[in-house]
């Protein structure tokens, strides 16, 4: 039958082992959800996440049904959609607050659920700044200054935006997605280290005049968490509990389903910006090193798909979702081990989310729409449409 000719050459042109990479983080991240305590309200998280992989995986599958070079067409209005959902919800998104002073308007209210629009436009952003790259190249202006300037302007739209809604996470996201798309695409050193320079002269500006009080305790109190136990109290509880959470599983871990700090619920938010406590205390060094080996294996396969792409639209759509989950990645991580400042980011695919978890599988349908159609055309001209 014609239906399964179609399925059969669709899995033939697939990369099947970015899917099978991904089917074991999904796996993995449901049964630590499964293993943490439901919510006050009865929620269960590893539902959620169900949800959300199942959701996921049908968008991808759709994105990857469409030509990347077609769907770079349309890079204009994603971007104005993504530019009008940014300010709706800074307009009308719905906020949260809690005791370190945070007061993050992200949200915004779907029913029972919520969701957060950055995600949705962390994967329109790797469509736009591909598409904008790929237009610059092709018209040999990836040198011009002028150029490079707008392509800055490109970038700090969403940063801005952000940390308008008081989401400064997501606003370095955006940030060293940009910085992988933009170095990967061949953009001079020189510029870069033009940026770097003037955010170390602006950096003593925004500490004095832009940075609410708390975002100034999270970033001191992260270097002494063990000095004094009011900090602690203040503003260092989650990371210490984290922390204390994953030292306590040791090698192998105190046990699925009956480790006492996640069946207490000593971790604040340990379903999404602590769920690598969840996996230190319950499967110990092992577990954690086991997420690792996951995320290195899904990176590392993600710059094969873009060092076997042909034209540089597909090469920056993956170098983007490679910017997103190693930033996310890495910055969750030293969150949890008390490395760096809590800024609000989650594990990319582990960390219960519902609808903004779904949007981290679209990223991924980008990468694999990429390697399956990167052999479709030669390097060709992109559209510029209205």
């Amino acid at each position: 039958m014609q239906i399964f000719k179609s399925l059969a050459d669709y899995w033939k042109r697939a990369d099947k082992l970015l899917w099978l990479i991904m089917l074991a983080i999904s796996s993995y991240s449901i049964l630590l959800l499964k293993t943490v305590p439901a919510a006050d309200s009865g929620k269960q998280y590893y539902m959620t996440m169900l949800i959300a992989v199942l959701l996921g995986y049908f968008g991808a599958i759709i994105i990857t049904l469409l030509d990347y070079h077609d769907l770079s067409v349309f890079w204009k209005l994603i971007a104005i959609f993504c530019f009008l959902l940014m300010l709706y919800t800074l307009k009308f998104g719905r906020a949260v607050t809690n005791t370190g002073g945070v007061n993050a308007k992200a949200w915004i209210s779907l029913g029972s659920t919520s969701f957060q629009p950055s995600e949705l436009v962390k994967i329109g952003f790797i469509i736009t700044f591909s598409t904008h790259l790929s237009i610059l190249e092709e018209r040999e202006r990836l040198k011009s200054p002028l150029a490079i300037l707008l392509l800055g302007v490109h970038a700090l739209v969403p940063i801005a935006l952000t940390y308008l809604q008081g989401d400064i996470g997501a606003g370095v996201i955006f940030f060293c997605m940009f910085l992988a798309m933009a170095f990967m695409a061949g953009i001079q050193l020189r510029y870069f280290l033009i940026l770097f320079g003037a955010i170390a002269v602006a950096f003593p500006v925004a500490w004095k005049y832009v940075l609410a009080d708390y975002q100034k305790e999270r970033m001191l109190v992260v270097y002494h968490l063990d000095d004094n136990y009011d900090n602690v109290l203040n503003y260092g509880w989650q990371q210490y509990q984290a922390r204390t959470s994953i030292g306590s599983g040791g090698m192998t871990g105190r046990g699925l389903f009956v480790s006492p700090r996640v069946n207490a619920k000593i971790v604040p938010e340990q379903e999404s910006d602590m769920v690598f406590s969840v996996a230190g205390e319950q499967l110990g060094f092992i577990g954690c090193c086991a997420i690792i080996l996951l995320f290195a294996l899904l990176l590392f396969r993600t710059l094969h798909v873009a060092r076997k792409c042909p034209d540089l639209l597909g090469r920056s759509i993956c170098t983007g979702f490679f910017g997103m989950i190693a930033s996310q990645v890495l910055f969750n991580l030293a969150m949890s081990l008390d490395l760096l400042p809590v800024m609000g980011v989650t594990l990319p695919f582990f960390s219960a989310g519902g609808t903004s978890a779904a949007c981290l599988y679209f990223g991924f349908g980008l990468v694999e729409n990429v390697a399956m159609h990167r052999s479709a055309l030669l390097p060709t001209k992109v559209k510029i449409v209205m």
